[in-house]
């Protein structure tokens, strides 16, 4: 006979213990391992040299993207004293402590995938260039590209009691020079935004693709910039701000929210600091106390800096490094017709599955629909069928329905927040 299986009561139930947590993935370093992945993909020798620099800008921009939101949101749980445990059982400075280091092991491999990528590209001609490997030649070139194109673009500030450290947007590339007068020994220290609207790379005029990054361009005419100084040290650093928006489901206009919310996030925390390698100890505090980046992860970097811009080298015009491009087909059924979407459709449903078939198909649809006139959708509405014509004594109102309470009740709690 079989036995029947014992019901064991909820309240006998073993309770979620930190222990327990070791069933778990935990969120943020499971998406940590599929950035890996992306990364990964760099590495794939089955994948031709530009579509492997992609994926490594693309692993880039993700890891920004997840300091911006994921971290930052961690991070603000962490100075509001939050303790509440994850599923698998850290509280938030535990999952901060495990990203910062699996993110520093991370970006430690994105800079050995970049130097492997940087020479494969440069035997397959695709170079970027090292100060010390750009001729005499190519130097008044960019003297010349630098008067034109760039000085007029870049402001730079000084560093002192009488001038405070200036905002950086989230992002932001800088460059910091400590310099002395030489007309009388006085040491002063500039920063040096670079603008958004500047391109990383420089590509040099000739038949090759050689680039020069901008800060190597810049640190070349450091003498125009600063006449009568010279150089004692300095570096480049990038930050990372609170990219996060928190909805108030109980705003009365979302347009206005939304529009003081973006403005609030340009000036966000900083999240994470990277630095460039060997830059002075003075100097990095410096750059910490004036971004007040106390609570910030910091990372010194022994390469490049901002990983994400080396996409700007997949646009160079080599078809035989990136992968063959896919043509979409145009649906038969739709041909079948000249064309026509709406008389396709009216024989029969048709599904177009993008990105495999044409999206010319879905854009002359939404295109025509907007061209009918107001008047002939109208004409069209009015040859439905007539409803009942009302009668002549007023009829009795409506039975009232039971009232529901609407979507958002004013019983719900105003605190109640979603994240996006």
């Amino acid at each position: 006979m079989t036995q029947p299986i014992p019901i064991i009561p909820a309240n006998d139930a073993e309770p979620e213990t930190p222990e327990s947590g070791a069933r778990f993935f935990n969120r943020e370093l499971s998406w940590l391992a599929f950035n890996r992945r992306v990364l990964e993909e760099a590495c794939n020798p089955a994948h031709p040299l530009l579509e492997r620099l992609r994926f490594l800008s693309i692993s880039g921009n993700n890891l920004d993207e997840f300091f911006m939101v994921r971290v930052a949101g961690l991070k603000g749980q962490q100075l509001a004293g939050v303790e509440e445990r994850s599923a698998d059982g850290l509280n938030p400075a535990q999952q901060l402590a495990a990203i910062a280091a699996e993110a520093d092991d991370l970006t430690a491999s994105q800079q050995r995938v970049w130097a492997d990528l940087r020479e494969a590209l440069r035997e397959a001609g695709v170079i970027v260039l090292h100060n010390r490997e750009i001729s005499a030649e190519e130097d008044d070139w960019l003297e010349r590209h630098f008067d034109d194109h760039i000085s007029r673009v870049l402001t730079p500030q000084a560093i002192d009691p009488a001038h405070p450290f200036p905002f950086i947007p989230n992002k932001g590339f800088s460059l910091i020079f400590d310099l002395r007068r030489e007309s009388d020994g006085e040491q002063i220290r500039e920063l040096l935004m670079i603008p958004a609207s500047l391109p990383r790379f420089i590509r040099l005029p000739g038949e090759g693709a050689r680039y020069v990054p901008i800060e190597t361009l810049i640190r070349r005419q450091i003498a125009k910039l600063f006449p009568g100084y010279r150089t004692l040290g300095g570096g480049a650093f990038r930050i990372i701000r609170d990219s996060d928006i928190e909805i108030e489901e109980e705003a009365e206009d979302l347009v206005r929210f939304f529009r003081s919310a973006i403005k609030r996030r340009r000036r966000g925390r900083v999240i994470r600091l990277k630095l460039e390698e060997m830059i002075p100890d003075d100097i990095e505090a410096l750059v910490r106390e004036g971004i007040d980046a106390s609570d910030a992860l910091v990372f010194e970097s022994t390469g490049f800096l901002g990983i994400a811009d080396l996409a700007q080298l997949v646009d160079e015009d080599r078809p035989d490094l990136k992968f063959t491009p896919f043509t979409a087909r145009f649906p038969e059924r739709i041909r079948e017709y000249d064309g026509d979407c709406f008389a396709a459709i009216r024989a029969k449903d048709i599904v177009v599955h993008h990105p495999y078939e044409s999206f010319e198909v879905s854009s002359p649809f939404f295109a025509r629909r907007q061209r009918i006139p107001t008047s002939s959708r109208s004409s069209r509405r009015s040859t439905a069928p007539a409803s009942r014509a009302p009668s002549s004594t007023p009829s009795s109102p409506p039975p009232r329905r039971a009232s529901r309470s609407p979507r958002w009740s004013s019983s719900r709690p105003a605190s109640t927040r979603s994240r996006i």
